[in-house]
C-alpha cells in the first residue's frame, strides 16, 4: 500500500514516515501543498495523510481539488485547529475522517488500518489469478495452499501487477510502486526484481509478460475449456 503523507513540519513528518515504513507502508511525503496537488493529480495512492495548515496550499483546498477530480482516496486529516466547525467543514469536504494533533502515531496506524479496509469488500481483499492467491490487506500470498515467500519489494510489485492483471504498466510506474522517491536505485532495479518474481510464480503457471518499450503486463490464465 503507498500512501502520502502531507505535512510541513520536518520533525513530525520523520516520525511519522519512520513508523508507518516500519509498518509495512511504502510512504511519499510532501511538504508543501501545491507540491502535494501535483502529486495527487499525477500519481496514485492508497490513502493520504493530510495537514491544514501548508505553505503554498492550504490543505482544505487540496483535498477540494482532490475530489474535484473525483479521486475516491481515503484522506485523513491530521490537524491543531480543533474547533467542531472546521472539522464539519472538512468532513463535508470529502475527509474520511479527522484527528486533532497532538496523535499517537498507533491511533493513526489504527485509524489507517480502518479506513484501508473499508476501501475493500472482503472479495476485494482476496485476489485470484489461475493457481495464485493474494491477500490484499494481510500482504501474504499462496499457490494453491503453499505459502509464497516475497520479500517487501517483490510484494509491491506482485500487487501492484496482480491488481492491473492484462494491463501494460511503464517501468515508472512500477518502480513508483516499489520505491520512495527519494530512493537510490540502479537502472536494473526492476529486471532484477520481476526476474525472481517469475522464477516464483511459475509452479503457479502465472506469467510476467515484458513489452518492449512499454513495460510489464502480469497475463491473466485462460480458464480451462471443459
Amino acid at each position: 500500500m503507498r500512501l502520502l503523507l502531507i505535512e510541513d513540519d520536518d520533525a513530525l513528518a520523520d516520525g511519522v514516515v519512520r513508523a508507518l515504513r516500519i509498518a509495512g507502508y511504502l510512504v511519499d511525503r510532501a511538504a508543501d501543498g501545491r507540491e502535494a496537488d501535483t502529486w495527487l493529480s499525477e500519481r496514485e495512492y492508497d490513502l493520504v495523510v493530510l495537514d491544514l495548515g501548508l505553505p503554498g496550499l492550504d490543505g482544505s483546498e487540496v483535498l477540494r481539488r482532490l475530489r474535484a477530480r473525483k479521486q475516491g482516496m481515503p484522506v485523513i486529516v491530521v490537524s491543531a485547529r480543533e474547533m467542531l466547525d472546521e472539522r464539519i467543514r472538512l468532513l463535508d469536504l470529502g475527509a474520511d475522517d479527522y484527528l486533532v494533533k497532538p496523535v499517537a502515531i498507533s491511533e493513526l496506524e489504527a485509524r489507517i488500518r480502518v479506513r484501508l479496509r473499508r476501501g475493500m469488500s472482503s472479495e476485494d481483499n482476496r485476489l485470484r489469478i489461475g493457481e495464485l492467491v493474494l491477500d490484499l490487506s494481510g500482504r501474504l500470498a499462496w499457490i494453491g495452499e503453499r505459502p509464497l515467500e516475497l520479500t517487501a519489494r517483490e510484494w509491491s510489485a506482485l500487487e501492484y501487477l496482480a491488481t492491473r492483471a492484462n494491463r501494460i504498466v511503464s517501468k515508472d510506474l512500477v518502480l513508483q510502486a516499489l520505491y520512495h522517491w527519494d530512493a537510490q536505485i540502479t537502472p536494473n532495479a526492476v529486471e532484477k526484481i520481476i526476474s525472481r518474481l517469475r522464477a516464483k510464480l511459475e509452479p503457479a503457471g502465472v506469467v510476467i509478460r515484458t513489452v518492449r518499450g512499454m513495460g510489464y503486463y502480469l497475463e491473466q490464465p485462460k480458464p480451462a475449456v471443459g
